[in-house]
């Protein structure tokens, strides 16, 4: 049953996936894209926090969560913690507002897919999942209010990734995510010519390729501790130190020819001598990040926690991906969440065992435009359904997000947003002893 599901969902979203952008914000024009958010449903709908972790969820930021102790998981009978599986999904609309109009965008995307695998103390898992997304049509005008420039993006940058956790003591993890960065970036920009007003009849466009690889590591651990009276505390924190991707890059000048209805067709075409310029190969600086967070429950019944993430995105840095207008400072967020289970072990009542989620997040992202800091808050909820097999656990999450984005000021553009996500977060029993031969 769960290989169906799985193969049903991957289905479903490569279908629906292909041919479209993983984003439609103007603000993935800048560098290499809107970052995604690397976490499940799950995180999403507690305001982004991933401090929580347990024995039947995949956690994707935090490499520790791949161990933990390995005996007592509930409802399994004290034996080994089950192999995880998990893949996830969402849908995007925008409403963009500016100072000159408004307007609408909508994206579908693959977010992730991953497994985890418990191996007595150790753990490891691996996984699949975006990096960054660029997605975007933008025209700007000239004084006469006609178009001097029309701008288009699409691609991104992918992740495969490797971890491996451990559990030093009771209630201790640590563990290391390796990534290979992989993708590429492609952009084009048309600048129109008038003569008395009148679009003259070949204009010039400058189309660019940057095909990206790199790889960066990710370190976590956590620490759980029982409290007075039921409540346990949960405790972890993250750090991904600063790495390079390497940028292949192509440039090339068109002619071209635009039709009434906005077509294009190129006339010739001459390529970039970018290795005269030191532009062919470019390195790009990603920051460094830290990431730590608190928070309290009972477990299987409640938890409430905080976490906040610095991030060096003034270190960012690239030539190619450079202008005058856009400055890079560093990022910061904080997210608060948490969910309630009425009863977790009701397996007379499918009503009782769903899982309620809220959280909050408000977000300094790092990029400056006009001298502008862009900002982003998001309130999200969401809900776990169990599926299949009841003493399995295994879930189908739902999510919502309703936030807002950037600013109407210095000539940009503000968007407001309501993010659906869906996921899927399964669990199988590899290595079951038998009782009886």
């Amino acid at each position: 049953m769960i290989k169906k599901l799985v193969l049903v969902f991957v289905l479903v979203f490569s279908i629906y996936s292909y041919g479209q952008e993983g984003t439609a914000s103007p603000y993935s024009f800048y560098g290499i894209g809107n970052l995604k958010f690397k976490g499940t449903v799950e995180n999403r709908s507690m305001g982004g926090l991933s401090i929580y972790t347990d024995s039947i969820h995949v956690n994707l930021r935090n490499p520790s969560s791949y161990a933990g102790d390995n005996v007592g998981i509930y409802p399994f009978g004290g034996e080994t913690r089950p192999v995880k599986f998990t893949v996830g999904g969402s849908y995007s609309s925008r409403d963009l507002k500016s100072d000159s109009g408004t307007a609408e965008a909508s994206s579908a995307t693959f977010d992730y897919l991953a497994m985890s695998v418990p191996l007595g103390k150790f753990g490891f898992g691996f996984g699949l999942l975006p990096y960054t997304s660029v997605g975007y049509k933008l025209e700007s005008l000239n004084d006469n209010e006609d178009i001097q420039n029309r701008f288009q993006g699409e691609g991104g940058v992918n992740k495969v990734f490797l971890g491996l956790g451990y559990q030093i003591a009771k209630g201790v993890t640590a563990g290391i995510d390796v990534h290979y960065n992989f993708g590429n970036i492609q952009n084009s920009v048309l600048t129109y010519q008038y003569d008395n007003g009148v679009p003259v009849q070949y204009q010039s466009s400058e189309r660019n390729r940057s095909d990206l690889s790199g790889l960066n590591v990710n370190l976590g651990i956590s620490y759980k501790a029982m409290l007075k009276d039921g409540l346990e505390l949960v405790t972890s924190a993250t750090f991904t130190p600063e790495s390079k991707l390497v940028s292949k890059n192509e440039r090339s000048i068109s002619t071209v020819l635009v039709s009434s209805d906005g077509q294009e067709s190129v006339v010739n075409i001459v390529e970039t001598d970018l290795e005269a310029l030191g532009l062919e190969e470019t390195d790009l600086v990603m920051p460094s990040k830290l990431a730590f967070g608190a928070g309290i429950g009972k477990p299987r019944k409640w938890f409430v926690g905080a976490e906040t993430t610095f991030q060096k995105t003034s270190r960012f840095s690239n030539d190619l991906y450079s202008t005058s207008s856009t400055t890079y400072e560093d990022a910061y967020s904080f997210s608060l969440g948490g969910f309630y289970i009425p009863d977790y072990g009701s397996f007379d009542s499918y009503w009782k065992r769903i899982v309620y989620r809220a959280g909050l997040r408000n977000e300094e992202t790092g990029l400056n435009i006009n001298n502008e800091s862009i900002k982003e808050f998001g309130i999200s909820f969401g809900i776990g359904l169990p599926v299949g097999d009841a003493r399995l656990l295994s879930n189908a999450n739902l999510g919502v997000e309703f936030g807002k984005r950037g600013t109407t000021n210095g000539n940009l553009i503000q968007e407001n947003f309501i993010n659906f996500q869906l996921s899927l977060s399964l669990n199988d029993r590899w290595f079951q002893k038998r009782k009886y031969d």
